[in-house]
C-alpha cells in the first residue's frame, strides 16, 4: 500500500519549465514503478511517462519525448517529473501513480494507487 501527493503544478508560458513533485507513503517505495498521467477535459487520460524500482529505467510517450524527465529520489520516497518546452498542449491534471513491482522493468500499465492530481496549465 502506497499513498501518493502531487504538487508543484501551477501556471506557466508556452516555452517554459515547471517540476511537478510527488511525495510517497511506506517503507516500501523502491519496490514500485512510479508514473505519471495527465487528463486534459473531456479528454481520456493519458500515459505521459514511467521510471523504474531503482531510477535506472524510463519510458515516455511520445508527445512528451525530449522534453520530459522522471526521476526518482528513494532515499526522500518522491518522483518527479521535469517538463521542459511546455506547450499549450501539455494542459491537463498531471497524476502520480504506483505499480508494485517485482523486477526492474518498466511499464505503462497495471497502476494501482493514484494521487489526487495538481493541475498543469501552459498558456500561449
Amino acid at each position: 500500500q502506497v499513498q501518493l501527493v502531487e504538487s508543484g503544478g501551477g501556471l506557466v508560458q508556452a516555452g517554459g519549465s515547471l517540476r511537478l513533485s510527488c511525495a510517497a507513503s511506506g517503507r516500501t517505495f523502491s519496490s514500485y514503478n512510479m508514473g505519471w498521467f495527465r487528463q486534459a477535459p473531456g479528454k481520456e487520460r493519458e500515459f505521459v511517462g514511467a521510471i523504474s524500482r531503482s531510477g535506472g529505467s524510463t519510458t515516455y510517450a511520445d508527445s512528451v519525448k525530449g522534453r520530459f524527465t522522471i526521476s526518482r529520489d528513494n532515499a526522500k520516497n518522491t518522483v518527479y517529473l521535469q517538463m521542459n518546452s511546455l506547450k499549450p498542449e501539455d494542459t491537463a491534471v498531471y497524476y502520480c501513480s504506483a505499480r508494485r513491482s517485482f523486477t526492474e522493468l518498466v511499464t505503462s500499465g497495471g497502476y494501482d494507487y493514484w494521487g489526487q492530481g495538481t493541475q498543469v496549465t501552459v498558456s500561449s
